[in-house]
């Protein structure tokens, strides 16, 4: 089973998303913020990770950044 990895600051949002995703088949990690994601990425790399580019402290495009650097 696919694992895809979610990281929105949005609770809602990663609720709704992770519902839909997971009505497929597909086995999902929900994060809330950059660091946390990091973290557990690290621990759990996933298939996919959808990221959203607009949050507090690191946005998306950093996280995915940092990704990259650890892969």
């Amino acid at each position: 089973m696919a694992t895809i990895a979610l990281v929105d600051d949005d609770r809602n949002i990663l609720t709704s998303v992770s519902i839909a995703l997971e009505s497929e088949g597909y086995r999902v990690e929900t994060y809330t913020d950059g660091a946390s994601a990091l973290e557990g990425l690290a621990a759990r790399p996933p298939n996919l990770a959808i990221l959203d580019i607009k949050m507090p402290r690191m946005d998306g495009m950093e996280l995915l950044r940092r990704m990259r650097q650890k892969s």
